[in-house]
């Protein structure tokens, strides 16, 4: 099969992104498994490799200059660094949209950067489907290895959860999880469902979402044949799931989940933006400010953000 080609983007020029991205184009199992096209501004990504020292011998770049780079300090969130963030990442899914790829990855961004460069940002999922004119449902998995993470709610305050859970969102995540599973490679998959209360509510004595909500949500996606168990306890699911039970946990709200996954394995981890018409991976850690520029940074991630794209892509195109 022929290689997929994977249009990487190099996120925040202040952080680790650079030395992450000479990096990982470097590692020839990654250059194996796909055809890499690094997008982003050339003198950047050089600096970033003499950084890492990482040896580059052919390397496919498109060049997007940036007009301010003076501007940029290392480890400072800045305007110019989102921009430079936002274009890069914009033109990798142009890239993809247009037919020149089948995969888009990119090394982190600066959520700050990114709200100085465009104050309407709220995050890589909703910037995706304005760029891609996407009107369907997406959302955030966090992967480490063979175990996915799935979410109900996502970048909205603990005290707002409750509220937005309904029995109608909770079946929408499983199917999309079910979905994404599948394109990975999963079948079936296997899907645990988290409580939101202490001890999955007690019988009602710590709270009645599970009674009211998350049990008929369950029922009724068993009921259109999703493989799913549950709900547990948020505190024994990860348990189970590390132990082999279940390929994937969904869970109610973002740190539910993010703590599990990052306590086992952080400098491993993987998000994909699930829901999408084609792979979108990128390793689940920040910008990393207080190591950038120290030679330092672990590629784990980004490197399992890589080769999980590069699988994902040759599955979609099988």
């Amino acid at each position: 099969m022929q290689k997929p080609v994977i249009a990487l983007a190099m996120g925040d020029p202040a952080g680790i992104s650079p030395e992450l991205t000479a990096k990982v184009v470097a590692l020839e199992e990654v250059r194996e498994a796909a055809r890499i096209v690094v997008i982003g501004d050339r003198r950047v990504f050089d600096e970033g490799a003499k950084v890492a020292g990482a040896r580059i011998h052919e390397l496919e770049f498109q060049d997007l200059p940036l007009p301010q780079l003076a501007k940029i300090q290392r480890s400072v969130p800045s305007k110019e660094g989102g921009q430079s963030a936002l274009a890069n990442y914009r033109q990798a899914l142009r890239m993809v949209a247009d037919g020149k790829a089948q995969a888009v990855c990119f090394t982190p961004f600066n959520k700050q950067s990114m709200k100085l460069a465009d104050p309407s940002y709220d995050d890589e999922i909703r910037f995706t489907a304005g760029v891609l004119g996407f009107k369907g449902v997406a959302t955030e998995f966090n992967v480490l290895e063979k175990l996915w993470n799935a979410r109900v709610t996502s970048h909205i305050p603990l005290s707002k959860v409750s509220a937005s859970l309904s029995i109608e969102n909770i079946v929408e995540a499983l199917e999309l999880t079910t979905t994404a599973l599948r394109a990975a490679g999963f079948n079936p998959p296997r899907i645990g469902v988290a409580a939101l209360n202490p001890h999955a509510g007690d019988g009602g004595n710590f709270g009645r979402e599970e009674i009211d909500i998350i049990e008929p949500a369950v029922e009724k996606a068993r009921a259109k044949g999703l493989p799913v168990e549950g709900p547990y306890p948020a505190d024994t699911v990860f348990v189970r799931a590390k132990g082999g039970q279940f390929d994937a946990v969904l869970t109610m709200y973002h740190d539910q989940g993010q703590i599990a996954m990052k306590l086992m394995g952080f400098d491993r981890g993987v998000t994909v933006l699930g829901g999408f018409p084609f792979p979108i991976c990128t390793p689940a850690h920040g910008t990393a400010y207080d190591i950038a520029g120290k030679g330092i940074a672990n590629i784990g991630a980004t490197r399992a953000a890589l080769l999980l794209a590069a699988e994902m892509a040759c599955r979609r195109a099988a």
